[in-house]
């Protein structure tokens, strides 16, 4: 009899954990697909990480600590998983500035189906350059300047998730912004120089 409240308990406890763990997916599926298309540059490699960062998600949703962020603890994994992709492939995916796009590399083409038609326009013109140029970035300077910049990540979290220094995010992150920033000085100074002096 104890034995059965045991296995009950137990058989409970891993429901309610897997439940846990497909609404935290439903709820997050969207920002993982955005930040692995944002780091591999192509639709069907994101899926590719997407999937491989959900699996190891689940395999050890044992160790994570539901008291903090589970985009942080995913976007760690999915960081992980690309670099992981990158090794095993061999070679590192980043073209020249020079000669982004010509290749037939991929921009990142998400329609935002609630913007009005002028603002996609406008971020459409801009959206390219700067997607040219983190291409063109190591896989960590684009992880560290995507996590913080887009995702709105402190650096302290990009850190984490990185397993680096603050120190060398802050690094990453400066270095990263003045690539994207000579980039786009250099191909449009016209265009995007008030951009660049955000940046």
């Amino acid at each position: 009899m104890l034995f059965a409240a045991v296995r009950e308990r137990a058989r409970t406890t891993v429901q309610d954990r897997t439940a846990l763990f497909e609404q935290l997916i439903r709820d997050t599926n969207k920002q993982a697909y955005s930040l692995a298309y944002r780091l591999t540059g192509n639709s069907a490699e994101a899926e590719d990480l997407v999937q491989e960062s959900f699996l190891r998600a689940y395999r050890f949703f044992h160790r994570y600590d539901d008291s903090l962020p589970f985009t942080s603890w995913l976007y760690r994994i999915m960081t992980n998983a690309h670099i992981d992709m990158v090794r095993r492939r061999g070679r590192i995916r980043t073209t020249s500035l020079e000669s982004a796009g010509s290749d037939g590399t991929t921009t990142w083409d998400l329609p935002d189906t609630e913007a009005a038609p002028d603002r996609v326009m406008m971020e459409n013109s801009l959206e390219e350059p700067v997607q040219k140029a983190l291409m063109a970035m190591t896989p960590e300077f684009r992880t560290a300047v995507l996590l913080a910049d887009v995702e709105g990540m402190a650096y302290e979290e990009v850190a984490d998730i990185m397993r680096t220094s603050v120190g060398t995010v802050r690094s990453r992150i400066h270095r990263g912004r003045k690539q994207i920033r000579n980039h786009l000085l250099k191909h449009a100074p016209q265009t995007y120089g008030s951009f660049c002096d955000e940046l």
